[in-house]
């Protein structure tokens, strides 16, 4: 198994997402942890709803992220999922916050 270390808790491994960047010794994507912030948790929150992830983990994804922007926006829209497949239960949940 082939990883890249980005920073001390990202990594890349060509056989996980494609070689999507990811926590360390999980599938995590950056991507989840930045969509839930975006969501309005707050990164304390993140590993409630994660919580396989420590928050050192979180911040760090946080801090991939802001470093590397564009990437992972491109990882975000390529995996949206359209509003239309959304179960509506999910959609009255959104809209709740």
């Amino acid at each position: 198994m082939t990883s890249t270390t980005t920073s001390r808790y990202v990594t890349r491994q060509p056989e996980i997402l494609s070689g999507e960047p990811i926590i360390a010794n999980t599938r995590t994507p950056v991507r989840a942890i930045v969509e839930n912030w975006r969501l309005g948790i707050r990164p304390e929150e993140i590993p409630l709803h994660l919580p396989h992830l420590t928050l050192a983990q979180v911040f760090d994804a946080l801090s991939f992220y802001l470093d590397n922007q564009a990437e992972i926006n491109e990882f975000i829209e390529r995996n949206h999922v359209p509003n239309e497949l959304v179960h509506p239960a999910i959609k009255a949940r959104l809209n709740q916050k």
